[in-house]
């Protein structure tokens, strides 16, 4: 048989409020700002799919970590070249977040990027 009240699995994970997480995501954006660690590109796009070549135009922006948010879908190419720099993160709009944010030193939109987001805070 069973056991009388025996062990329930269950997650004891806490969700936050959408509400707050918006608004971490609004301070996490707007402290990159302040600290003028934020640029803003035309694209993120590799002609070649080669880290050497992205790693040489981040070091010519100044970039050691970085974050780069990308429109609704992510280069193929500018993915597999940005895989083997382990500073440097690739995500589409849709997969912001705060974490990523805090923890690479520059935050880098491209303009797709921030038409994804204005869209996202109205």
């Amino acid at each position: 048989g069973g056991k009388a009240f025996g062990p329930v699995v269950r997650s004891h994970a806490i969700d936050m409020p959408k509400k707050v997480r918006a608004l971490a995501l609004k301070h996490a954006l707007s402290s990159k700002l302040k600290a003028e660690k934020l640029i803003v590109l035309e694209d993120a796009k590799s002609k070649d799919g080669k880290t050497a070549a992205l790693r040489g135009a981040l070091t010519k922006l100044g970039l050691t970590s970085a974050l780069i948010i990308d429109g609704a879908e992510v280069d193929d190419k500018f993915a597999m070249a940005s895989r083997n720099i382990p500073s440097v993160d690739v995500l589409p709009v849709q997969g912001i977040n705060v974490y990523d944010i805090l923890r690479r030193d520059t935050l880098v939109l491209t303009k797709a990027a921030l038409e994804g987001l204005e869209a996202r805070f109205k």
